[in-house]
């Protein structure tokens, strides 16, 4: 892959939560918590009104069942990630499909790191796109089985 990104280099773990969450606006704001305890995120206020800012000018719903919240922020010093598992799919996500969400990665970049950034999205979609990925990821028993599996996929 061109524009692999060695995703355990912004996806600690524990950053890895399963959501009981039912609409996206809950899911967002459990995301954001979990994201903001990281070292890289300084202004948390920051990451969530950016976050909703980038919802309200385009669903970041990609299809397939995945949502993809990303923003890029001054006071982010690198890249960095969560990931929510949904129990409940998201209905109503406005995804471009117009299928419900289970998986939500949640990005977090510096405003000057165009470059990583997109890099990190182009990897994570590329690696999305396989049926078989998705499948394993939504039917993995737990978060750090799903870390694992996203981490280290199938070569």
């Amino acid at each position: 892959m061109p524009f692999n990104v060695e995703l355990s280099s912004v996806l600690n773990p524990s950053r890895v939560l399963i959501l009981e969450s039912s609409t996206k606006k809950d899911a967002l704001k459990t995301l954001i918590d979990c994201l903001s305890t990281a070292s890289e995120i300084k202004t948390p206020q920051e990451l969530s009104d950016a976050i909703f800012y980038r919802e309200q000018l385009m669903s970041t719903g990609i299809g397939m069942g995945i949502g993809v919240p990303h923003v890029r922020l001054d006071s982010v010093e690198k890249p960095v990630m969560c990931i929510g598992i949904c129990r409940n799919p998201i209905m109503d996500y406005e995804s471009l499909d117009g299928q419900p969400v289970r998986l939500i990665f949640m990005i977090a970049a510096g405003q000057h790191q165009h470059a990583e950034h997109l890099r990190l999205l182009s990897s994570l979609c590329s690696r999305l796109k396989s049926e078989k990925l998705r499948n394993a990821l939504m039917s993995a028993p737990d978060t750090s089985t799903f870390h694992h599996i996203l981490v280290h996929p199938e070569k």
